[in-house]
């Protein structure tokens, strides 16, 4: 059955067409015909540093590239280890292999899906050049844990906060725990743009200033001159335009966003004794750009909301070492059971913010519906 409440919405950007069309015509006829790495830019940098209290925040290609030109400005490489999550996105392991050094792969805590901070602890050893935690999801890593472990180990801290601008942890904000966080603005993440776009975020003046050389061929301010080897991650005028103009809505979104999260928890609360778990309760360290359950029977779940009109998504439906890209930089026979559990359970739901109360409502009296069903069935 076709979905009528699509997981990835086909209107996301729907209420600001008119505003894009108008940017996308100012821009495209200026004088200046300018249309990477312009003022604009520079000005959605700017807005982003204030709003966060970062020293710099450096606008580039995509959250992807903004991990890899850390790494590369921490001046890691070949013999270098880096610790990161089993479970999640490709660019956990890729960024650090492009540099030349070694993914090592950590196990999750199972209830929220976020690296283990003494699992982490475990998989250090000489070699180990940073940690790289990473938000998962709704829920914020165990950062000053992962704060403590650096200074203890002597480590580099990369915060992968690509899902969660707009969390705060214990007054601090997302991004900004370690060296250097990430952003990506890919059209899902809770400040998804209609394109490919990330963000390094520092408060390190000099990591960013390595950050921005490096994101335009080694350049820093005059052109042609190329202080250090870079590439091109840089960023697109028009989408720097239009995300100024959107910034504004953010925490609306984000509040909406968190009051539909809110009500599922509250309704999947009775449920995990019978088969659907909700992530745990509360909005401290959250940024609702997805929304997960654990299920016993996932893909019967899927289908019943499918044939409800319910779309659904599975993310990670195994484990980065366990997958064939990545298995060749893994420990032989190794096992990461908490990941390798969620793989087999996670599903994600519709939570994207102009949903209306009736469609949340009716999302929600699905999943209860099905966890009522298995219940008696058991």
């Amino acid at each position: 059955m076709r979905s009528e409440l699509p997981f990835f919405p086909t209107d996301l950007f729907a209420d600001d067409r008119k505003a894009m069309l108008e940017l996308l015509r100012e821009i495209g006829t200026g004088r200046e015909q300018k249309f990477i790495l312009g003022e604009r830019t520079a000005d959605f940098e700017e807005l982003l540093r204030e709003s966060l209290g970062a020293a710099d925040v450096v606008a580039c290609g995509s959250g992807t590239s903004a991990l890899g030109l850390v790494l590369r400005a921490m001046d890691i490489g070949s013999g270098d280890e880096v610790v990161v999550p089993a479970f999640g996105c490709a660019p956990l392991a890729s960024s650090v292999l492009e540099v030349g050094a070694k993914p090592v792969f950590a196990d999750i805590a199972p209830h929220t899906m976020v690296v283990d901070p003494d699992d982490v602890e475990r998989r250090i050893t000489d070699r180990t050049k940073a940690i790289m935690p990473a938000h998962m999801f709704s829920i914020m890593a165990d950062m000053p844990r992962f704060v403590e472990l650096a200074a203890k180990y002597g480590l580099r801290l990369l915060e992968d906060s690509a899902v969660a601008q707009g969390a705060v942890l214990d007054g601090t904000p997302a991004g900004l725990w370690g060296d250097a966080g990430v952003f990506s603005f890919v059209q899902v993440k809770s400040f998804g743009m209609p394109g490919e776009g990330g963000a390094v975020v520092t408060r390190d003046p000099e990591l960013g200033r390595r950050v921005r050389m490096l994101r335009n061929h080694g350049q820093n301010r005059r052109r042609f001159v190329y202080e250090i080897v870079g590439t091109n991650s840089r960023f697109d005028e028009i989408q720097a335009a239009f995300q100024t103009y959107r910034f504004a809505g953010l925490p609306a979104r984000l509040e909406r966003r968190a009051a539909i999260a809110d009500y599922y928890t509250e309704r999947f609360s009775g449920l995990d004794g019978r088969g659907v778990v909700p992530p745990p309760s509360g909005r401290e360290g959250r940024c609702y750009y997805v929304y997960c359950v654990q299920a016993e029977k996932r893909d019967e779940l899927r289908d019943h909301l499918a044939e409800r009109g319910i779309g659904s998504h599975v993310y990670y439906p195994q484990p980065l070492p366990l997958q064939a890209g990545f298995a060749p930089h893994a420990p032989a026979g190794g096992r990461w059971p908490n990941a390798e559990y969620a793989s087999r359970r996670i599903l994600a739901l519709p939570i994207y913010p102009h949903l209306s109360d009736s469609e949340v409502t009716y999302i929600a009296d699905a999943v209860c519906d099905f966890a009522d069903e298995e219940g008696v069935s058991r």
